[in-house]
């Protein structure tokens, strides 16, 4: 079983910038692929950001140009850097992981953009 912990979430101004983390932590065997994920309210989870374990990275259309993902395979931690929020990005971001065949999901941090 594998747990991941997100940080690092809150409330900023249009503008302005955050950084998540996600760490993970159990038994992992292998985490092939990292990524972050937003739902915000009466919306479906999309996909943020994904990093695999070499340097294979995507991101949402939404996103591309101001987020960064990034990822420290020694610590089993991706980070999220996130910079011009916008009102729009305003939602619970989750952090996934695949391990072998299974996904794990952390609890949620909550990102407020509002001035």
């Amino acid at each position: 079983q594998v747990q991941l912990v997100e940080s690092g979430g809150g409330l900023v101004q249009p503008g302005g910038s955050l950084r998540l983390s996600c760490a993970a932590s159990g038994r992992i065997f292998s985490i092939s692929v990292m990524g972050w994920y937003r739902q915000a309210p009466g919306k479906q989870r999309e996909l943020v950001a994904t990093a695999t374990a070499g340097s294979g990275r995507t991101y949402a259309d939404s996103v591309k140009g101001r987020f960064t993902i990034s990822r420290d395979n020694r610590k089993n931690t991706v980070y999220l850097e996130m910079t011009s929020l916008k009102p729009e990005d305003t939602a619970v971001y989750y952090c996934k992981c695949r391990d072998g065949l299974h996904d794990y999901w952390g609890q949620g941090t909550q990102v407020t953009v509002s001035s």
